[in-house]
Formats: structure tokens, C-alpha cells, sequence
């Protein structure tokens, strides 16, 4: 019986252990909400993007614990993981990385760990090669750590099923980490602070210039993270520079040129629903052949929100082609035509000027294909820009602007639209940001509706005219 007992309360006193863990007590109590929609996100190239203390490696670091142990709560777990853990340097990995997934390990787990430099005995103050832990699934997991300044070729040969960046890695090291989940059907994740500017990071994941459906990011602030003291936040905040402050604060990617429209954020983007016709307005086309045409379908609801509702974007195709292009996303929005039973798109008045052949004008070239042209547009710069501006975020209230999120040549050009070393945007990617720029500028401001009067207001004001003596 004493023997039945004490097995009782050995399991006991282990379940009151695991419920009083760092990792149980991050669960409930210690997550913030942007941490949870990482952890919950099931794309296959998830990053976070944070400023300094804002929670991201605790999330990067829990990330890999849940996996390496079998017990994700929103993933289909494994018996047997193999992943990467992979920092800067082996100074920031012992100091960084490999201090949170310590925390979060507790020592029952642990079967085995390898040292680079120290004695295992005290892990945390050396460099950790790899620690194999049980797997609650069954199997053992192993956790190996890497560090960027060993070059890219320490990280070539093996089969993983995940890895985690914590900070920005060399893209060669990237690209490296890709093939090596290639067979697993595995995933990376990174947590990082972005002070390098616009690197390969802001090209490949935030513009997202592949258009790949499986990258996912989240910026993460200092008022985000609920365990920040409220006035060291303000203190902090008034001793950074503006600069400093846009990436170590708000975890953002900055230039010394500037964006043009920093106040574009993600409450600029919209999921795609059906459009009423009576909100339809424009079609805006910025016309290229060896450069991409881009064309976007714009919509005004009674409020005057204008709404980017659908994308045509295409480089090295005749104009024939585009035409067809432009009919065919019309008919699916079931888009008004002219009273001529036509098409009409905004676009420049350059594209009144003749072709190389000397033949005929871009415009010409569309009206053969049924498309009526109009290019008495105000290309205004200055004034576009700012109009763009005000719709993006006002002087009060929300936002007046909103790009469908299919959209997605608009969205990587806006948020990449930076000022050039005069006075004028960066001529480059910006076919989208031209034709946003005509729409804006040609808007026509639409009269308030008279409201309808009812019978019996009619009949009041006739009486009121009678008794005055007018007509009734």
C-alpha cells in the first residue's frame, strides 16, 4: 500500500512540476497576443520583425521547444525532430538563444548535451553543439545550434525539420537552411531586429517579391510586450533618434532616403469580398511592353473609401495581350462599360506619343481593341502623393484607402516607394505607384445625394407656400 502511495504522489509531485515550468507558464500567462498569432500561423516561412525587448526570441525560443518536444498546440506534432537554431555569432548564441532554450528546457528532458567549448556541466556558460531530449511522442529530438560566422558551408549535408533564425542571417546561410528542410517538407522561422536597412530580408520576405503564398511576418513593438514597464518605455523612447527608434522600437525597416508613404500599414489591406457595382469607378493603367504594364480596378463606396479591388501586372507583352487581360478580369467584376458599350481606363498622356514603328500611339494601339483611352489626366507629383497620402491615413478618423490583398504588385510597390537623393520618389518599381497616383489625382468629388422627402413633408411645405402666398 505505502509503495502504491508514493508512486501517487511521485506522479503528483511531476505534474505539479511541469504545470509550475517556464514553458507552462508561458502558455498561460506570459504570451502576448502577437506571439500567439506566430505560434499559431502555419505557413512554412514565418518571421517576426520586432524591436529590442519586445518579445520576439522568447517566442522564437518557445517555438522550438514545443516542436522539439512533440507538444506544439497548434501543429501536427513528430516523435523524432531534427532543427537548427542558428545565430549571428557563438558569443550572441550562448548569450542569446541558447540562454532562452535552457529556460525553457527543463533538465528532466535533457538525455544528452554536447559541448562545443565548456564543461556540460554548467551548459549555460559555454557553447552548446547540440542537446537531444525526450520527445513526449515517443522518439528523441535534437536541438543544434549554428553559428553564421562559421560560413556557409558548416551548413550543408544534414535533413532538418525546422529552423530558427534569431537575427537576420547572411542570405548564402539562408538559402543554405532551405535545401537542408527540402526533404522533411519542413519550415523556418525567424526572429530579428532589423538594423541592417533594406537587406535581403526586406526584399524576400516583407515585399514578398516572389509572391510566395508560404511567407508570413508580424511586427511586434515595445507596447506589445505587457511585461514592459510603461515609463521606461516613454523614457527610452525620447532618448532614441527617429531612426533608431522606427527599427529598435517598432521593429521596422528603415532607409536614410525615407519611404514615400510611411503611413501605409497592414490596416491598408483588405481580404477580397464582393464589391457592389454601384461602387465601381475607375480602371487606371500605367502601359509598358519591355517594362510591366500594371492595372488596377478601383472602386468608391458611399463614404468615399476607395477600395484597390483587382491587379493586372505583367512585363513583355504586346498590347494585344493586355487588352484581352484587362476584358477578361472586367467581365468577371462584371465592370460598367461607356455608352458606347466599351471599356474606358485612366492612363498618361504619354502614351499618346507614337510607338518606335511611328505607327500608332499606345492609346491608339488600345481603342483597336475596344478600349476606350483617357489621357487628360492630371499627372500632378507633389499633389498626387500627398492625395495619396491623406486617403492612407487622414488628418482624424480611419484610414480612407484600402488594396485588396490580391493585389499584391500595388502592395510590395508601396511598400517599397522610397524618395530619391532630390526632391522625387526613386524611379524604379513604381508602375503601380504612377497609376494610384492618376486615379487619386482624377477623382471627381461626388455631390451628397439630396434625401427624399416624404409625402408628408411635401404636403407641409405646399401648405407653408399656400398660407405665404406662393405656389402651391
Amino acid at each position: 500500500m505505502n509503495e502504491i502511495i508514493n508512486k501517487i504522489r511521485a506522479i503528483e509531485r511531476e505534474q505539479r512540476r511541469r504545470n509550475e515550468s517556464p514553458l507552462a507558464h508561458y502558455n498561460k500567462a506570459r504570451v502576448h497576443e502577437k506571439q500567439m498569432a506566430f505560434h499559431r500561423c502555419l505557413k512554412r516561412n514565418r518571421w517576426v520583425f520586432g524591436g529590442n525587448r519586445s518579445g520576439k526570441t522568447e517566442c522564437g525560443a518557445v517555438e522550438t521547444v514545443w516542436l522539439a518536444r512533440g507538444v506544439h498546440p497548434f501543429r501536427k506534432n513528430r516523435p523524432d525532430i531534427s532543427c537548427w537554431v542558428v545565430s549571428l555569432s557563438q558569443q550572441v548564441q550562448r548569450d542569446v538563444a541558447q540562454q532562452k532554450i535552457l529556460y525553457y528546457l527543463d533538465k528532466s528532458w535533457i538525455r544528452e548535451i554536447v559541448m562545443a567549448s565548456g564543461s556540460k556541466s554548467s551548459p549555460e556558460f559555454g557553447v552548446i553543439d547540440y542537446i537531444v531530449i525526450d520527445n513526449v511522442l515517443g522518439g528523441t529530438s535534437r536541438i543544434s545550434f549554428k553559428s553564421c560566422e562559421a560560413g556557409r558551408d558548416k551548413f550543408q549535408g544534414t535533413s532538418l525539420d525546422f529552423v530558427w533564425f534569431d537575427e537576420e542571417p547572411p542570405q548564402d546561410i539562408y538559402e543554405e537552411c532551405r535545401m537542408r528542410i527540402l526533404d522533411r517538407n519542413g519550415h523556418l522561422f525567424g526572429t530579428m531586429t532589423p538594423l541592417k536597412g533594406l537587406s535581403w530580408v526586406y526584399e524576400e520576405i516583407y515585399l514578398n517579391r516572389h509572391h510566395s503564398s508560404e511567407v508570413w511576418y508580424e511586427f511586434m513593438e515595445w507596447n506589445d510586450n505587457p511585461f514592459l514597464n510603461a515609463d521606461e518605455v516613454k523614457l527610452m523612447s525620447e532618448s532614441l533618434s527617429k531612426e533608431s527608434l522606427e527599427s529598435r522600437r517598432y521593429g521596422r525597416f528603415t532607409s536614410s532616403s525615407g519611404l514615400v508613404y510611411p503611413e501605409f500599414n497592414e490596416a491598408n489591406v483588405v481580404e477580397p469580398f464582393d464589391v457592389p457595382e454601384s461602387w465601381q469607378d475607375e480602371i487606371s493603367v500605367d502601359p509598358g511592353l519591355n517594362n510591366p504594364l500594371s492595372c488596377h480596378w478601383y472602386a468608391r463606396d458611399g463614404d468615399g473609401n476607395v477600395y484597390v479591388i483587382a491587379e493586372h501586372y505583367e512585363a513583355k507583352r504586346e498590347v494585344a495581350y493586355h487588352a484581352e487581360k484587362i476584358k477578361e478580369i472586367s467581365r468577371r467584376l462584371n465592370w460598367k462599360k461607356d455608352r458606347f458599350g466599351c471599356l474606358s481606363v485612366l492612363m498618361d498622356s504619354a502614351a499618346n506619343q507614337r510607338t518606335l514603328n511611328g505607327v500608332k500611339s499606345v492609346a491608339e494601339l488600345f481603342r483597336e481593341q475596344g478600349i476606350t483611352v483617357n489621357t487628360r489626366v492630371d499627372k500632378g507629383l507633389y499633389a498626387g502623393i500627398n492625395r495619396v497620402k491623406a486617403l492612407l491615413k487622414p488628418l482624424s478618423g480611419p484610414p480612407r484607402l484600402f488594396i485588396f490583398s490580391s493585389c499584391t504588385n500595388m502592395i510590395r510597390e508601396i511598400k517599397g516607394y522610397f524618395w530619391g537623393s532630390g526632391d522625387a520618389p526613386i524611379k524604379r518599381d513604381d508602375h503601380a505607384m504612377d497609376e494610384l497616383r492618376y486615379y487619386v489625382c482624377n477623382m471627381v468629388e461626388r455631390a451628397e445625394p439630396k434625401p427624399v422627402k416624404s409625402t408628408i413633408q411635401q404636403d407641409k411645405e405646399r401648405l407653408i407656400r399656400r398660407n405665404r402666398g406662393g405656389n402651391p
